[in-house]
């Protein structure tokens, strides 16, 4: 009878470990009073920058520049981080301006911003820098111009994210657009 037990037992126990490990379904309530149920999925990296910028899934994949925003989005924010566990914006601007335009530049916000020159905002293009006071006081935020007024950058909320210039946040900490001096 002990042997019966202790075999039922694990037999309950793995039957609760498999069923345990399925997929948590959501049910939905419609407005006839019927259910059905729903497979909750995340989109996928690609999918999120297709939305965001309006471009196919081949027109990214054509651009060397999109391509490696696809890449990089979601990857977390890490003071000081330099790699793809966690990055922070001059990093990240540093990375993407190494393997996109093939050009060292400086690895802190300050050192980059040495290296720049300042564009009027009319004259905006893709791959220009465009630089925050997110503290008050000097300029501390960097992020790299895509086009229609989106940028992509290393948010110490959200990590490497694209974000519009007129939404309210970037309205009022936004400093200048810049170009990198050849």
């Amino acid at each position: 009878m002990k042997i019966f037990c202790s075999s039922l037992f694990y037999v309950l126990l793995l039957s609760f470990v498999f069923t345990a490990c399925k997929h948590k379904k959501k049910v939905i309530k419609t407005n006839d009073s019927t259910t059905k149920n729903e497979t909750k999925t995340t989109p996928s990296k690609s999918s999120v920058v297709e939305e965001k910028l309006g471009m196919t899934k081949k027109e990214i994949s054509k651009s060397s520049l999109y391509s490696f925003v696809a890449e990089w989005y979601g990857t977390p924010y890490k003071y000081g981080g330099c790699e793809k566990t966690g990055v922070d914006c001059s990093c990240f601007t540093n990375i993407l301006y190494n393997k996109i335009y093939n050009k060292k530049i400086g690895r802190s916000t300050a050192e980059i911003y040495k290296e720049v020159e300042k564009i009027k905002v009319e004259k905006i293009q893709e791959g220009d820098l465009i630089f925050f006071i997110t503290n008050g006081k000097s300029i501390s935020h960097v992020g790299v111009y895509l086009k229609d007024n989106k940028f992509v950058h290393a948010s110490t909320s959200k990590g490497v994210m694209i974000n519009d210039l007129s939404e309210a946040y970037y309205k009022k900490t936004f400093h200048s657009v810049t170009r990198y001096k050849n």
